[in-house]
């Protein structure tokens, strides 16, 4: 029977959890939040599992999280997650920097042939046997008071988690695996993929690096703009312009209101609260340049020889997958081998296990050191004498 889970929601309470806690090898952590109406993510509970103690710390009732936070960002400990990215942005967001070492389960769950990207619900049902409800998947968080079932559901998403990742360990150990998430878990902890420097808003708003020229150096101006002005009002970024409306302007290019009003998407809101700056923008954006695009970011269409290349080492991934029983696409994405081939540097498929395991014989096989063969119906490798 699972363990009822404690409900944290004053000081005494928070203090007598982390010194319960706090002792242990890793902890395992959820978070339920809202960004629907907000830039930032509102933080609403905070589920814990640690030394047989299992919680839901209430963050909207406690003014200061500092004696958890002691204990999270402590480097002894082990954060375990299921898809953490948006926890570690919580926390990023709270305290401006990450609480490692960190365990991902969503990350792990492939070296051990369960599905790539595979949701909390069908690892538990995998790995333990156990199928969860979903009776409170669309719970508002923020409302209170909690009632038990709902706090009932919000543990179980640690419950399950711990006893996952205590499954996970042997297997991956005897596999031999273990040591290959290093370096994911690493790239998980990178601070970068938690700022939204507004020079590079741009980037997310698909479609735009199609664009060249003055509409480029439009859409990068505006989006830095929207950028500044969603996170210092806290607002959802398309609840000040929504992307497509970006790229019209871009293309449209107006710079009076009367043109403005003319653009798909700008009603007599936007105009009022917005219109000058954004026609001043557009008519600055115009005089100069747009920023100049790093490897990433360029739209470079390969040529039918290139995507033919990409397809030969696509081949050498599928083999090379397959002899090792994993997901190809947990290798190697269509995106990794183009990095791989245009030189970047920081392509996957050049660190850690991947290098080992396929990276640098692909690199082989584009410098001509290796030939794919195939002989009975069976593709080879081999060196080039």
């Amino acid at each position: 029977m699972p363990i009822p889970p404690l409900y944290i929601d004053t000081p005494d309470q928070l203090h007598d959890l982390c010194e319960r806690i706090a002792s242990s090898p890793w902890i395992v952590l959820d978070t339920e939040f809202l960004r629907e109406k907000t830039y930032f993510p509102k933080f609403c509970l905070l589920q814990i599992a640690a030394n047989e103690v299992v919680a839901c710390v209430d963050p909207l009732a406690l003014e200061s999280l500092d004696p958890l936070f002691e204990i999270l960002y402590d480097p002894g400990i082990t954060k375990v997650f299921h898809s953490g990215r948006q926890d570690l942005e919580i926390f990023y967001h709270l305290c401006g920097k990450l609480p490692g070492p960190v365990f991902d389960t969503q990350i792990a769950a492939p070296l051990l042939g369960l599905g790539e990207q595979i949701s909390y619900a069908s690892m538990v049902a995998e790995l333990l046997g156990v199928n969860l409800t979903k009776s409170h998947s669309r719970t508002d968080w923020t409302r209170r008071p909690l009632s038990p079932e709902q706090l009932r559901y919000a543990a179980d998403d640690v419950i399950y988690l711990e006893q996952a990742y205590l499954a996970m360990l042997p297997r991956l150990e005897k596999l031999g695996r273990l040591s290959w998430l290093v370096d994911d878990f690493k790239e998980l902890l990178e601070p970068s993929n938690y700022q939204n420097p507004p020079e590079s808003a741009w980037q997310r708003i698909g479609g735009a690096n199609q664009l060249k020229n003055k509409p480029l150096s439009i859409v990068q101006t505006l989006a830095a703009w929207r950028e500044q002005t969603a996170h210092s009002q806290d607002l959802p970024r398309g609840w000040v312009i929504k992307d497509d409306t970006l790229l019209d302007l871009a293309r449209q290019q107006p710079i009076t209101l009367e043109e403005l009003k003319l653009v798909r998407g700008i009603d007599e809101r936007v105009v009022k609260r917005h219109g000058a700056v954004i026609c001043r923008l557009i008519k600055e954006a115009s005089s100069h340049p747009p920023a100049p695009l790093d490897r990433k970011t360029r739209a470079d269409k390969k040529t039918v020889e290139q995507e033919s290349v990409l397809d030969l080492l696509m081949a050498v991934v599928r083999l090379r997958a397959a002899q090792n029983t994993l997901n190809p696409a947990i290798l190697a994405s269509r995106k990794d081998l183009e990095q791989l081939f245009d030189g970047d540097p920081h392509a996957r498929l050049q660190h850690g296990w991947r290098k080992t395991m396929v990276g640098d014989e692909l690199n082989a096989v584009m410098r001509g050191e290796k030939t794919l063969k195939i002989e009975e119906g069976n593709l080879l490798i081999k060196n080039n004498d």
